[in-house]
């Protein structure tokens, strides 16, 4: 497997345990009452650090520090805006709140994947610089 698509799997494993973790705190939250963007944003938070430290280990295969942390913090505010509008869009269209998070995935994970890669692969966001 050449180291592309090695990434591409990995991201996918990667994101893949973050994406369960997120949704199941969603699901659960909805469920408890929490409100859909209050739900979905807790979820989110907690994805995102397992995702950042399986992506470094394992993806990219690089030592998390204070500059990836960032640039992989704005590559995902990117996307949780995107997954926001992209939210209320299809609860505005009817998709029931629990399922409505499927269809954002689909669009938003590949995009993702290219800034977090950028992160990951630039020198920029070495810690020496």
């Amino acid at each position: 497997m050449n180291k592309q698509a090695r990434e591409v799997l990995f991201y996918c494993l990667s994101g893949g345990s973050a994406v369960v973790m997120h949704w199941g705190w969603y699901a659960l939250l909805l469920w408890m009452g929490v409100e859909v963007h209050v739900a979905y944003t807790i979820g989110y938070a907690l994805g995102w650090f397992v995702n950042f430290f399986l992506n470094s280990r394992y993806t990219f295969h690089a030592k998390p520090n204070a500059r990836r942390a960032f640039g992989f913090g704005f590559a995902h505010l990117m996307s949780y805006l995107a997954e926001m509008g992209l939210l209320d869009l299809f609860l505005w269209v009817g998709v029931p709140k629990v399922w409505a998070y499927v269809p954002i995935q689909l669009i938003v994970v590949p995009a993702t994947f290219v800034l977090v890669r950028f992160v990951f692969r630039s020198r920029r966001f070495d810690s020496r610089g």
